[in-house]
Formats: C-alpha cells, structure tokens, sequence
C-alpha cells in the first residue's frame, strides 16, 4: 500500500539498501526545507550548526521573521494537517537512542558526522550488525548534557526501559554485540531501569525547517506544563534528531506504561503546544490515545495501525479522523472568538416579584443576540467544545433548582408602569378636567 510516511532514520533486518540508512539514504526533501549553516567556530565542535537552534531563545528565528516563517514553516503553514497520519510510522520493535549535544550543532546527517566518532561508529556498528538482530531496531540521537541527567554518551533504549552510562567510542563494537545482537548486559557498563514517561520531540533544524520551528515550541510547552503540574521525575521531554516525516511537524514519541503495563512508543504529529495538555492529561496521565494526533505504535505495521486505530474508532463511536483532526484546528482558532462571544453574554439574575418575572438590570441589546447567535450556528467544534458551549448555555438560560431564567433589556419607565399608578394618573387628569369645567362654567354664569 502508499505510505504517508517519509523516509525515516532507522536500520531493518530485511532491505540492506534501503534509504532509510544516514549514511547512503536520502529522504528526498524540497532545498526549501534545509536549513544548515556552516559550522560555528565557537561551538568547540565540529558539527555543523543549524541556524534554527533549539539553544536560540528568541525561537530560532529573529522576531521580526518568527511571523512569516510561520506561514511558511510552521503551525500556519498552507499544508499542516492536510495530511492523513494513521499508519506512518515504519514498523520497528526496538527505539536506541543515543544523547549527544544538542540541536544547535546537529547537522543533517548527525550520525554520519565526520568529526564526532561516536555517533558516528555507533551508527556504522549498528548498520552493519543490523542482520544479526532479532529486533528491528532505530537509532535516534537526542540532547545530551555533561552532567545533568543526560549526559553526553548515555544510550537509551526502549521499549527495554534502559539507560546505560557514558558509552565512548571505544565500547562501541563490544556494545552493540553484547545489548544489540545478543541483548544481554554490556559488562563495562550498569544497565538502569529508566521509570516513567519519555517524551521526544524532533528539533532537527538543519535537517529540515518544520522540524526547527515547530519543535523547539513543543519542547518549551511540554517543560512549562511539566513544572506546572508538578510531574517533574515523571515525565521527561527531549529534543531529537530527524525520526521520519518531516511533513507532520511537530513530531513527537511518547514512551511510557500501558493500562496493562506494557511498555509501548506511540507517535503523534501535527503537534502544537496547545496539544501538550491534551497530550499530557489524555495519553500519560489517563493512558487513552489521541486519535486526531496519532501516527502509529512501536511495534505495529503500518497496516495494523490502521486497523488499530479503525478499532479504537469504532468502540468509540468515531468514524472520521479527518474531520475530528480539522474540529481540533477549528476549535484552536475559534477560542478567541468563543471568549469573546462568553464576554458579550451578561447573566443577570431575574428578580421574582409577584409571581413574575422581572427583567434585568443590564441590558444584552437585540445586536449581541443576534451575533451570538450567529456565532453559534456557523462554528463547528469539537465534541468537547460543544459539552463546554453546552454547559455555557446552561448557565444562560436555566436557574438553580431547574427554574425558568430570563436574560432581558433593561425596562423602559412605560413597561415598568403598574396598573395602579395608570388608574391614580387617570384620577389626577379627571380631576383637572374637572375644575377646569367648573371654573369655565362659573365664569359664564356672572
């Protein structure tokens, strides 16, 4: 079948000349994605830098460009989420990933750099080993650190749930045959149990723009929400190199337990940092699948994503991802204009005088009905949105104890006249009459 996928940075068992190896593939990218820079002097090494770097603050790009680089590159780009992801993910049962540098100094081929070994021997060893493996197994580099919980060196594999420390490029050979091939223990090193969540988002800026822009967004949102919900030590995010489909940036790996504490890696694309909550709360928290996101599963074909995805859907009640992937965008855009419709509707609690119902003190004029009205019926949102327009709604035009609330003008002195004050007013005006015909009468009679 076509796949939706792009070549992506991994080593098979079954096609020794496939495109997919970094150092004789090419993932046949348009010049206009690229994004590399000569190599900075004052780096201390000597990859290349991406001029997109993820160590930029302003964002990778001056913030006088960051606007139409967007529109071009980023969340506002003309093809973003025009694209299907259920089944994009090439299948693979095992996910290395090696920490070395950052982002800033990656350059598009990071484990065919020619001055940095041990990416690159690593990835030659791999390669070359990859017939010997019972697992297919992707190598991804990731940001690494000296001396943080990263450090440079340090190899993580999942679904193993294992990080070994400090790997040099002399341990290379004896490492890849020891834990890859024969997936046993490298004896030079003490395998750790990795817990929790693992995030990864690609930030590969020199291998391609989208990946650069979109992803550094993604990682700065995952860390924010992190600190806010206090997940620090159970969850973890990291910028990576190219994973494969460019296209659907920001591309994101989440591994972490099951419901039924399996370990699994699940890719998500089309990702902005609005989604991070989502991502956050629905997939690591409550362990449900983001089917608007989700690209494919570790360890599934591409085909079986499909099918998974077309199950999850059915017991759900769903049968349109595309459509439920456009609501997502739509709703995103439209939360502005939903706050500011929230702002135009005043509640005003009605007064019951007399057994009815008296009008409001504010008045919602007949030009703002009108507009929410509008607003109502011509945006289409998410299942989500409208419980939450429903329960705004609610708030509008019921009371406590399910009673009847009206929300009116404020009253003019006509329509708050009471019959009484009608009736002492006709009194006043008969009687004024009155004299005025008796004192009329009286003159004509002398």
């Amino acid at each position: 079948m076509a796949s939706n996928r792009e070549d992506a940075l991994s080593y098979t068992n079954n096609n020794p000349s496939s495109s997919s190896s970094p150092i004789t593939g090419s993932d046949h990218l348009d010049a206009t994605f690229l994004s590399a820079a000569p190599p900075d002097p004052s780096s201390g090494s000597h990859l290349g830098s991406a001029s997109n770097s993820f160590q930029n603050d302003a964002g990778f790009l001056t913030e006088s460009a960051s606007s139409s680089s967007d529109i071009e590159f980023g969340f506002s780009r003309p093809e973003f989420r025009q694209n299907p992801l259920a089944g994009t993910v090439q299948f693979y049962q095992r996910h290395v990933f090696l920490c070395y540098k950052n982002p800033s100094v990656w350059p598009p081929r990071v484990e065919a750099a020619e001055f940095d070994r041990l990416p690159r021997l690593l990835s030659a060893a791999v390669l070359a080993r990859k017939g010997d493996m019972k697992k297919e197994t992707r190598l991804t580099i990731c940001e690494g650190h000296d001396g943080t919980e990263t450090s440079n060196g340090d190899v993580l594999i999942f679904p193993d749930m294992t990080r070994y420390r400090r790997l040099t490029h002399f341990d290379v050979d004896t490492f890849v045959e020891e834990v890859l091939v024969k997936e046993g223990e490298w004896l030079p090193g003490t395998p750790e149990t990795l817990k929790g969540s693992y995030v990864f988002v690609c930030c590969h800026g020199s291998r391609d723009r989208r990946c650069g822009l979109c992803g550094p967004a993604v990682v700065r949102k995952f860390k924010e929400e992190i600190e806010l919900h206090g997940f620090q030590g159970k969850v973890s995010v990291s910028p990576c190199s190219h994973i494969g489909g460019h296209k659907y940036a920001g591309n994101v790996i989440i591994f972490g337990s099951s419901m039924n504490g399996l370990i699994t890696g699940h890719w998500y694309g089309y990702v902005t940092p609005d989604d991070v909550p989502i991502l956050l709360d629905q997939h690591i928290e409550k362990g449900e699948i983001v089917d608007q996101l989700w690209r494919g599963q570790m360890g599934l074909s591409e085909e079986e994503q499909i099918k998974s995805q077309e199950l999850r859907l059915q017991l759900n009640g769903e049968t349109d991802v595309a459509r439920n992937i456009k609501e997502l965008t739509q709703s995103q855009e439209d939360e502005a204009s939903n706050a500011a419709i929230r702002s135009d509707v005043e509640f005003m609690a009605c007064c019951q005088q007399n057994g009815k119902s008296s009008c409001c003190q504010y008045p919602v004029s007949k030009h703002k009905e009108e507009n929410l009205d509008a607003n109502n019926k011509g945006v289409k949102v998410s299942p989500e949105k409208k419980k939450s327009s429903k329960r705004l709604l609610s708030r509008i035009n019921s009371g406590k104890g399910m009673s009847t609330r009206r929300v009116c003008a404020m009253p003019t002195w006509l329509e708050s006249w009471e019959r009484e004050d009608t009736y002492a007013a006709l009194a006043v005006v008969c009687a004024v009459v009155s004299v005025a015909v008796a004192y009329n009468c009286y003159k004509q009679l002398r």
